[in-house]
């Protein structure tokens, strides 16, 4: 299979099929991602080539689809399990933190639990309440869980894999309003490790450090910047736990200045760790204090204001400008 163009949704899908295909303990767990083939289209065709016993239809009930999942992976399978909605995860918030993150360690490491959560998450979509969230965060604080989230096709085909052969439990979030982004996937390719950042765009002024949907809107940014001759480098972390500072590390030493941007509140965000983490390794690299970007301490508004509530173009480029200014 050559280089292709496919969308994020599609490349998500190939990779659930390649991962059906090459192991046997690979199972689908989810609310319409059967027949359906999930309301976002990511598991079409998938029941209808393996059958009702590998990619199976459960009831409304995330609590009892993380826990049944947690009881296939202590007997040997690989459940991959989607939350349909972001919002819709907190019912089974307990089982992900008390039961999924613990169980290697209260074992001892003698237990595995290779279970995947996909969650569709963050907003632009015009969807109505609980269906635009950004809970990444709450995740990433809970030891015991992989966290992470791809920006484009060509890591979505191959985090998904790698987030799949895994044995440690992974949350694994999906921007929701880039499903339908295109872009080259190599089947070929040797994937980066899971939990690595990449730097997606060279620069020298100052570095933007994103993940799954602002990695797009950070590269817009770098472009507009470059027309006023300013030189942004853009690194996508692609995990957020772990976290790779080393390579945000040296991005930091070459341009002196680090902004952080997310969709999630800037509140106690992921961008509050990157910003203590970074100063203190790059205290006498810094030339300006690391600041954030992202949405505002406040629910997630109704379709009509969110262009008002995420994080656009402009606003990452108010706080490139406050940070340059120093």
């Amino acid at each position: 299979m050559a280089t292709t163009t496919m969308t994020i949704a599609k490349a998500l899908n190939e990779a659930l099929r390649k991962s059906l295909e090459t192991d046997p303990k690979v199972v689908l767990m989810g609310e319409d991602i059967g027949k359906l083939g999930g309301v976002f289209r990511i598991t079409d065709g998938l029941q209808k080539d393996f059958g009702e016993n590998r990619v199976i239809d459960t009831p409304l009930a995330e609590s009892g689809i993380v826990g049944t999942a947690i009881g296939l992976a202590l007997r040997g399978y690989r459940p991959v399990v989607e939350i349909q909605f972001d919002g819709f995860v907190f019912p089974a918030y307990d089982q992900i933190v008390t039961q999924l993150a613990k169980m290697h360690a209260r074992a001892l490491g003698k237990i595995k639990l290779p279970v995947v959560i996909r969650i569709p998450y963050a907003g632009g979509i015009g969807a109505v309440e609980h269906h635009s969230e950004s809970p990444e965060v709450l995740f990433a604080h809970i030891p015991g869980l992989k966290v992470v989230s791809p920006s484009n096709p060509q890591d979505a085909y191959w985090m998904l894999q790698q987030a799949i052969d895994c044995d440690d439990p992974v949350i694994f979030f999906e921007p929701k309003r880039r499903y339908w982004d295109k872009g080259e996937v190599d089947p070929t390719a040797i994937p980066a490790p899971l939990h690595t950042a990449r730097t997606v765009l060279d620069g020298t002024d100052l570095t933007l450090a994103a993940y799954g949907p602002m990695v797009k809107v950070c590269l817009e940014a770098a472009a507009a910047a470059a027309e006023e001759g300013r030189s942004l480098e853009v690194v996508d972390l692609r995990s957020l736990s772990p976290v790779d500072f080393d390579t945000l590390q040296a991005s930091v030493q070459k341009t002196g200045r680090l902004v952080t941007v997310h969709e999630a509140p800037v509140f106690l965000g992921m961008g509050a760790e990157l910003a203590a983490r970074i100063t203190e390794r790059c205290f006498y690299h810094l030339q300006a204090p690391v600041l954030r970007v992202g949405g505002f301490h406040a629910p997630y508004p109704p379709a009509r204001l969110e262009e008002e509530y995420l994080p656009g173009l402009d606003r990452v480029l108010d706080v490139v400008d406050r940070a340059l200014a120093y």
